[in-house]
C-alpha cells in the first residue's frame, strides 16, 4: 500500500494541532477530520492528508475573516476611490 494514506493516532493529531485528543474526536464526529475506526477494540484513526486539508480550511477562514474585518474598517474613499467620476 504505497499510495495509501498514513494513519495517525488522534493523540498524534493532537499533538499536531496543539488541541486535545478529545478535541479531535469531536472533529471526527463533526466530520471535519476523515477518521476510520481500525482494530479490536475499534480506534479512530486520522488520515494524514485529512489533517493538511483541514489546516488549509482553517488558513482559508481565517482569511476570509481577516478581509470581512478589514472590509468594515475601511472608510469610503479606500473602498471606492477618490476620484470624483466614480
Amino acid at each position: 500500500m504505497p499510495d495509501a494514506d498514513r494513519l495517525l493516532t488522534p493523540a498524534q493529531v493532537a499533538e499536531l494541532l496543539s488541541i486535545a485528543p478529545e478535541e479531535v474526536l469531536a472533529l471526527i464526529r463533526a466530520g471535519e477530520l476523515r477518521g476510520v475506526r481500525v482494530g479490536a477494540p475499534a480506534r479512530w484513526r486520522v488520515e494524514e492528508r485529512s489533517v493538511a486539508d483541514y489546516l488549509d480550511d482553517q488558513r482559508e477562514l481565517s482569511r476570509r475573516h481577516a478581509l470581512w474585518r478589514q472590509s468594515n474598517v475601511a472608510s469610503m474613499p479606500e473602498l471606492w476611490g477618490t476620484d470624483p467620476e466614480r
